[in-house]
C-alpha cells in the first residue's frame, strides 16, 4: 500500500509584520489561535522579505526565485505563468490544489476576474484588495440589502473594468464615488471610523475575510481525508483600510497599544532623499482615501485610533486561523496536514513616521511572521536562522516529497557543476530540529524599486541585514542607513556617517555588491534552446 502523503494549507494573510505578534503588541492583541498554532509548530523569528511589496513578493513564494529571477519587480508586473511554480509541481503528482482569496499574481487594474488556473489551481475562490468580483457578486446574489455597503468598501475606483461592471457593463465605479462620498463611516460607538479605518458595516459572517474561510473548508471538505491537497487560503486584511467587525474592536486592550517609534530621520543631516518627498510620510492608499500630507517630524495624532482598528483586524483573521485548524480536525486532517502561517510582507503601522511597506526597509517593514506546524516537526520551538520567503517553495516541495526540476547542463560545452535550480532552500529539516548547517546564509538580502506612486530610482534601497546590522543604501548618494540591532532593535540611530562604525559599514556594502549579484543565480528556467538547453 503507498505511503499516505500529507496535505497542506498556507494560511497567508497580508502586510503583517512578525513585530505586531510580539512584544508589547501581544499585551494589547490577543491571538490564541496564532499562539496554539505556534505551541504545536516551530517559529521563524528571522524571516526576512526580499522584496516588500505584494506581487513581487507573492511571485517569489509561488515560483522559489528571487525579484530578478521571476522578473515582477514591483506591484504592476505579471507573473508569467510560464514559470515552474510549487503549485503546477504539486498538481503534476495528482495533489488537488485550490486558491481562496488574494493571490495577486496578475494586477488588480487588469481585472477583478483574474484567471489563477494556469499557475497551477485546480480551483480557485478569488476575492483581492479591490473587493469587486467573486465575493461583492455573492453579496448581490445573497444579500441584495447590502450591496450598496459591500460597494462603500471599493476604494480602488479607477480600475478601467468597473467602468463597465459585468455581464450588463454597468458603470459601477460612478456608484461606487456616489456612494462613498456620503457614506456615514463614523458611528456613535466608533466616531473615529472613516475611509481608511472603520467597522465592517455589515455582519461578520458576510464579510470578505469570512467568505475566504468559508471557501477554503468547503474546497477540503470535498476530498477524503486520504487524498491529498494544497489550499492557499489567503486574505486581505489587516492591509489598509483596517475593517474589523466591531466585536474585534473590544478585544483589543487599548491601554496596551504600544506608541509609534518615533521619526527619527527626521532630525538626521542626510536622511535618505525618498523619506522627506512630500509624500513619503504616508502611504499611497492612505493618500488615495483622502489623509493628508502631516508634517515629517511629527506622529499624526490618530495614531492610537489607526493602532486599534489594524489590531481588531488581527484578532478577526486570528479567528478565521482558529476555524480552518477546527474544521481540518472534524475532516481527520489535522494530524497529516502541514500549515504553514507567512506574511507576503509588513506594515510600519507609523513606526517611523510611516504607514505600509516598500523603500524604508525597517523591522517592522521587511520581518514577517513565518511558522511552520504539522507531522514529525519540532513542537514549539523557535528557529533563529536567517530565512527568507525564496525558502517557501523548496519547503512546500520537500513537504510533498516533490524535488523541483534539475537544472539543465547549459549546452554541450558546460563545465563545471551544474548551478541549483533554486536560490532558496528547504526549512524542514530545521523544522525537525536539525542543526544549522555550516553554510547556511549569515545575512538576508532585500531590494526595492519605485512603487506604483513613483519612478524615483531615489527610492531603490538595497538592503543587508544581518543578526547583528541592518545596513540600506539608496542609490545615486541619496541616502544611507546604518543600524546595529542588537543594541538598537528600534533602529532609531543611524550609525551610516559616523567615522567610529566606517569598518563595519565598508564590510556591509561590500557583501550587500556580492549579494546583488548573486540575485541573478540561478539563471531563471525560461527558454534557453540556445544553449542546447529546450
Amino acid at each position: 500500500m503507498p505511503e499516505e502523503r500529507p496535505s497542506i494549507v498556507l494560511f497567508m494573510v497580508d502586510q503583517l509584520s512578525a513585530k505586531w505578534l510580539e512584544g508589547e503588541s501581544k499585551r494589547c492583541c490577543p491571538t490564541p489561535h496564532i499562539d496554539a498554532l505556534r505551541a504545536r509548530g516551530v517559529s521563524f523569528s528571522q524571516c526576512i522579505v526580499s522584496n516588500p511589496i505584494c506581487m513581487a513578493a507573492r511571485a517569489t513564494i509561488a515560483t522559489g526565485l528571487t525579484t530578478r529571477g521571476h522578473g515582477v519587480l514591483q506591484n504592476g508586473y505579471e507573473l508569467d505563468p510560464t514559470l515552474p511554480t510549487f503549485m503546477q509541481l504539486l498538481r503534476q503528482r495528482r495533489w488537488r490544489t485550490g486558491a481562496f482569496g488574494k493571490l495577486h499574481l496578475i494586477p488588480h487594474f487588469r481585472t477583478v476576474y483574474p484567471d489563477y488556473k494556469p499557475y497551477g489551481f485546480d480551483f480557485v475562490s478569488c476575492t483581492e484588495d479591490p473587493r469587486a468580483g467573486e465575493w461583492l457578486d455573492w453579496i448581490e446574489e445573497r444579500h441584495p440589502s447590502l450591496y450598496d455597503t459591500a460597494l462603500a468598501t471599493i476604494w480602488a475606483t479607477g480600475i478601467p473594468e468597473l467602468a463597465r461592471y459585468g455581464k450588463r457593463g454597468v458603470d459601477l465605479a460612478a456608484r461606487i464615488r456616489d456612494i462613498r462620498a456620503r457614506f456615514p463611516w463614523a458611528s456613535e460607538s466608533f466616531p473615529k471610523s472613516c475611509p481608511g479605518y472603520y467597522t465592517l458595516p455589515f455582519p461578520e459572517e458576510v464579510s470578505q475575510t469570512a467568505w475566504i474561510t468559508q471557501r477554503a473548508i468547503e474546497f477540503l471538505d470535498r476530498f477524503a481525508p486520504h487524498m491529498p491537497v494544497f489550499a492557499h487560503v489567503s486574505y486581505v486584511q489587516p492591509h489598509s483600510p483596517s475593517c474589523p467587525p466591531e466585536e474585534h474592536m473590544e478585544r483589543i486592550d487599548p491601554r496596551y497599544i504600544p506608541a509609534p517609534v518615533p521619526p527619527e530621520w527626521a532630525a538626521e543631516g542626510q536622511p535618505p532623499e525618498c523619506f522627506a518627498a512630500s509624500e513619503g510620510a504616508v502611504s499611497h492608499l492612505h493618500l488615495a482615501l483622502g489623509g493628508k500630507v502631516r508634517n515629517e517630524d511629527a506622529t499624526p495624532d490618530d495614531w492610537h485610533a489607526r493602532r486599534h482598528y489594524y489590531f481588531a483586524d488581527l484578532t478577526h483573521l486570528d479567528d478565521q486561523l482558529g476555524k480552518l485548524l477546527a474544521a481540518l480536525g472534524q475532516m481527520g486532517r489535522r494530524d497529516k496536514t502541514y500549515v504553514l502561517l507567512l506574511s507576503d510582507h509588513g506594515e510600519l503601522l507609523l513606526d517611523h513616521g510611516f504607514t505600509g511597506k516598500g523603500e524604508r526597509h525597517y523591522d517592522a517593514c521587511v520581518r514577517v511572521p513565518l511558522i511552520i506546524a504539522g507531522p514529525g516537526l519540532k513542537a514549539g520551538s523557535t528557529v533563529d536562522a536567517l530565512v527568507q520567503l525564496e525558502d517557501i517553495c523548496p519547503t512546500i516541495l520537500d513537504m510533498a516529497g516533490a524535488p523541483y526540476p534539475e537544472a539543465p547542463v547549459l549546452g554541450p560545452y558546460h563545465q563545471g557543476p551544474k548551478p541549483r535550480p533554486l536560490p532558496g532552500r528547504s526549512l524542514l529539516p530545521l523544522a525537525r530540529g536539525g542543526a544549522v548547517p555550516r553554510d547556511w546564509r549569515d545575512a538576508a538580502y532585500v531590494e526595492s524599486f519605485n512603487n506604483i506612486t513613483s519612478s524615483d530610482t531615489a527610492c531603490w534601497a538595497r538592503t543587508i541585514r544581518t543578526s547583528e546590522w541592518r545596513y540600506t543604501v539608496y542609490p545615486g548618494g541619496k541616502g544611507e542607513q546604518l543600524f546595529r540591532l542588537r543594541e538598537d532593535p528600534n533602529e532609531t540611530r543611524n550609525l551610516a556617517f559616523d567615522p567610529r562604525f566606517a569598518s563595519a559599514r565598508t564590510r556591509l556594502r561590500d557583501r550587500l555588491m556580492e549579494l546583488m549579484v548573486l540575485q541573478d543565480y540561478p539563471h531563471p528556467p525560461r527558454s534557453r534552446f540556445a544553449l542546447g538547453v529546450h
